[in-house]
């Protein structure tokens, strides 16, 4: 059981850093499309900046809708950052209080 267990806390927090460096990655992306750097005429970029949209937009609009209007601003993806990283952080740590590891 222990072993499961700790095969679950890893997967989470891999895909817990996966998300963050996605977001990192679209963050980015943003600012390039934005400041005309990247070309989004290209078919490749379009389909990378639209799967990216797909996955991440649904992930902070809920956070829109809470934080204030702050003009240009957009500091959705740096809370979304920080639920993400401080799930990879407590949920572990739950488990490992919880005593399903010293099983």
């Amino acid at each position: 059981m222990a072993n499961t267990t700790l095969a679950l806390v890893n997967i989470f927090t891999m895909i817990t850093q996966v998300l963050i460096w996605g977001l990192v990655v679209w963050a980015i992306s943003s600012w390039l499309v934005a400041f005309n750097v990247v070309n989004t005429y290209n078919p490749v970029v379009r389909t990378i900046l639209s799967t990216l949209d797909r996955i991440y937009d649904p992930l902070v609009r809920p956070i829109r809708r809470v934080l204030p209007d702050l003009g240009g601003v957009d500091l959705s993806p740096l809370v979304l950052w920080l639920v993400l990283a401080g799930l990879q952080q407590l949920v572990p740590a739950l488990v490992l209080d919880s005593g399903l590891l010293l099983q």
